[in-house]
């Protein structure tokens, strides 16, 4: 019997080791086939980066690089000269970067020791498995404290208080109006927002484009820039916030984080399962400030791609001052309006391109192959016009033509004393136009064409011929003398 046993258990032993053999042989092949198979993540991004990217079709332009967002824009930042351009009109989910614009509202419209009531709509509207830092209802923060926790820690219970305290309302669609106003007066074009955090909604939308426009402003105040580098939330506690709060921040491309860029000047990220990864930033070197946007990116390539635009942009652009490069409308090289000295002594111009003004070009194009038009339609009473500049039908930027303050503090009868700005204006091309010079020329054109009306006229009335006319005086004297001699009986 117990030999039985024996021969039963080692044969079942040999039956369960030979079926684990054969399904090990199944399992095996299967296993590493499924670690290559890419993930949904790496498909995205193979698909975005075989987008073709539209700046890459301006003839002369600096090729752009591959990037796995599904749309992007690297814009400069006081001329609005877009240097890199994937899909930036493409409608996308902003997530949280929609945060830019609130705080942007927010850091208009109040002043940062202003207290903000946390109600039970702002609390409890916020879901629980999203970004908040854990406020409670009648809790306080000022608004500074409000900023910090939106950009910091992407507070989205914050964003509603702020919205609350700005419309003294808890429908947020009110503060969603707001929102949209302001983003069509910075020159969004197809955006629209529905609440202040940028959750998940059908309606609740933007684009690369008008990310960047809006970011033109937010990256303009400084204060706000400063708050989005900063390394942490600290709030002490108060008796409406008795445990304070303490938050790092978990944006990796600021100082300190895994992908700190040297150059960054702000930025703020954004993730939805359907917007993906986001990024709003800026950065500046050697006087040349950025905003780039990528949406539709996947972690950490967001990050990696926002820096590989930044270099892109750095590498191949360069300000271009239009008053140190630009010639053919400085009216400096004819007699008639060449600053010389006049009658009434001034040698001062009264119109001249803006020193600050400037143009940015790709270095491989010269400023010679720019297309420039001007308007006279400023809408300041200090300016005469502006020229746009373009390049292949791209806007470089634009150009003031100035009313010379020199030329308002100065008399024209003033000959002795020198305006302090003569030096630069000899350096600084200039429109120059001497009035005097003007009227003093087309007065003596006038007195001339005048004078030669008056002797048109009596040569016409006396016929008077200059080459005939002692001829004719002489055969009159000749026919009065042989009728004189006639008449005394002389005929010859």
């Amino acid at each position: 019997m117990s030999g039985f046993r024996k021969r039963s258990v080692s044969k079942y032993i040999r039956l369960f080791a030979a079926a684990f053999c054969a399904c090990s042989l199944l399992a095996g092949p299967a296993i590493p086939a499924r670690a290559a198979a890419p993930s949904a993540a790496e498909l995205l991004l193979e698909a975005n980066r075989a987008l073709p990217v539209q700046s890459d079709e301006i003839p002369g332009w600096p090729a752009g690089p591959v990037i796995g967002a599904e749309s992007a824009i690297l814009m400069e930042a006081r001329t609005g000269t877009i240097l890199y351009s994937k899909n930036i009109h493409m409608r996308e989910y902003p997530a949280s970067t929609t945060k830019i614009l609130t705080a942007l509202i927010a850091a208009e419209r109040c002043q940062m020791d202003e207290i903000v009531t946390f109600s039970h709509d702002a609390v409890f509207d916020t879901p629980w498995d999203s970004s908040h830092i854990a406020m409670d209802v009648g809790q306080e923060l000022t608004m500074e404290q409000c900023l910090n926790a939106i950009l910091i820690r992407s507070a989205n219970e914050v964003c509603y208080a702020v919205a609350e305290h700005i419309t003294s309302t808890t429908d947020w669609q009110v503060f969603s109006g707001i929102m949209n106003d302001r983003a069509a007066q910075l020159g969004c074009l197809n955006t629209h927002f529905v609440n202040p955090n940028g959750l998940p909604d059908d309606d609740h939308y933007t684009t690369a484009y008008d990310l960047a426009m809006i970011g033109r402003a937010f990256f303009a105040n400084e204060m706000l820039c400063k708050i989005t580098l900063s390394p942490r939330i600290d709030f002490p506690p108060t008796d409406k916030l008795p445990q304070g709060k303490l938050e790092n921040n978990h944006m990796e491309i600021i100082p300190g984080g895994t992908y700190a860029y040297e150059h960054i000047v702000g930025c703020k990220t954004g993730y939805t399962e359907d917007a993906r990864s986001c990024l709003v930033s800026c950065a500046e070197k050697n006087g040349l400030k950025l905003i780039c946007v990528v949406m539709r990116d996947e972690s950490p390539y967001h990050y990696e791609d926002t820096i590989t635009l930044f270099e892109y942009g750095f590498s191949n652009f360069d300000k271009v001052y239009v008053s140190q490069a630009e010639t053919k409308y400085n009216i400096d090289n004819t007699g008639l309006f060449y600053g010389g000295g006049d009658i009434f002594g001034s040698t001062k111009p009264f119109l001249s391109l803006n020193k600050d003004d400037f143009i940015v070009l790709p270095r491989s194009v010269p400023f010679a192959e720019t297309q420039s038009s001007i308007s006279y339609e400023t809408g300041d009473e200090s300016q005469a016009a502006v020229i746009a500049y373009t390049y292949q039908g791209v806007a470089l930027g634009t150009v003031r033509v100035d009313f010379t303050a020199s030329n308002e503090n100065t008399s024209i009868f003033d000959t002795e004393e020198e305006s302090p700005d003569a030096e630069a204006d000899k350096d600084n091309p200039i429109i120059f136009i001497n009035v005097a010079v003007l009227f003093t020329g087309c007065g003596i054109l006038a007195v001339l064409l005048i004078i030669w009306l008056i002797v048109r006229l009596i040569l016409k009335n006396y016929n008077i011929s200059p080459r005939n006319g002692r001829r004719s005086w002489r055969k009159k004297n000749r026919r009065r003398r042989r009728n004189s001699r006639k008449h005394r009986g002389y005929d010859f």
